[in-house]
């Protein structure tokens, strides 16, 4: 066994899939010589050399555009884009090009793209976004959200594998987390299967990416109080786990789901309607929201921790549904 951290394995998967397939490379602002704002592809530049990880210029929508046409045309592209903010500048090349090469043209497009995600470093309201609400509902892109070490190397292996774009959300705040793990990469997972992080009869929380370990921290505060919840960690929310939604739903009765994004459009009014479409006949009781507030994140830490959602503020959402 080894203690490994997320940005850890991350960067061992890329280094596997580099050697493994020629037709596999890395680009991205500051991945090379910089080793990425957040040390991910530390180190590959020097095994791999600037063929295989390209620092590009300062335009996501060039560098973007540049990776679906070696995808379409063949390579493996792997796209890091320093912080999500800034992928509303491909959003035309991901959502008209990508999303659709398949659709329209029979092609596939084997493109991923790592992004960080979310809030908690005092980073701001032009650095802290969670924008997966901007691609949940386009055809074509699968959107992974892994909260675990291990899930974090299994699921970026079956993306790295697979012959469709897959936008691939690492939350900053994940990136020191660790893990014990054997030897080696753990085995690939495939998209679509939740985690069932706790078991519980009372409640279920569903939550994804940043928002988990905060689900299993107010799992933890509940059960002192004799209140048993299930915590779901959905993984992927392109393709999402439907099944085993409702199937925890109608375990428990009480469904509250967690998100780090603004309320008002959120992927949780996704997930609570379709729990309800299949479930409401078990509910006792009417699915909850928890997310940010419908405003920009500051960047004073005292007014960020203010806005995002904590294990107390699930704590609290859970014992309102309770009681």
């Amino acid at each position: 066994m080894r203690t490994v951290t997320y940005t850890q394995i991350l960067r061992e998967t890329l280094a596997d899939a580099l050697r493994r397939d020629p037709r596999v490379f890395l680009m991205g602002e500051d991945i090379g010589t910089y080793g990425g704002a957040f040390g991910v592809t530390r180190g590959l530049l020097q095994e791999f050399g600037p063929e295989r990880v390209r620092d590009t210029p300062i335009s996501e929508p060039a560098f973007v555009g540049a990776a679906i046409g070696a995808a379409a045309a063949g390579s493996r592209p792997v796209v890091e884009i320093m912080f999500m903010d800034f992928i509303a500048l491909a959003a035309d090349q991901l959502i008209n090009m990508a999303a659709k090469l398949r659709y329209v043209y029979g092609v596939s497009c084997p493109l991923v793209v790592r992004t960080p995600i979310g809030g908690g470093r005092g980073y701001g309201a032009t650095h802290s976004q969670s924008l997966e609400r901007l691609f949940t509902g386009v055809p074509g892109l699968q959107i992974v959200a892994p909260a675990t070490v291990s899930d974090a190397s299994a699921l970026l292996q079956t993306a790295l594998a697979g012959a469709d774009p897959v936008i691939f959300l690492e939350h900053k705040l994940l990136y020191p987390l660790r893990e014990e793990l054997p030897e080696g990469l753990p085995p690939a997972l495939p998209f679509g299967r939740a985690r069932v992080v706790c078991e519980g009869r009372r409640a279920t929380i569903v939550a994804w990416s940043g928002m988990v370990p905060q689900a299993e921290r107010a799992a933890e505060l509940l059960a002192a109080e004799g209140i048993q919840a299930e915590v779901l960690d959905l993984r992927t929310l392109v393709p999402l786990d439907t099944e085993t939604l409702v199937a925890s739903a109608r375990k428990t009765g009480r469904v509250l789901v967690v998100e780090e994004g603004p309320r008002t459009g959120g992927f949780a009014a996704e997930v609570a309607c379709r729990i309800f479409e299949a479930a409401h006949d078990s509910l006792d009781a009417p699915i909850r929201r928890l997310a940010a507030p419908d405003c920009p994140l500051p960047a004073a830490r005292n007014l960020e921790a203010a806005c995002l959602p904590n294990a107390e503020s699930i704590a609290t959402e859970v014992r309102a549904l309770v009681r």
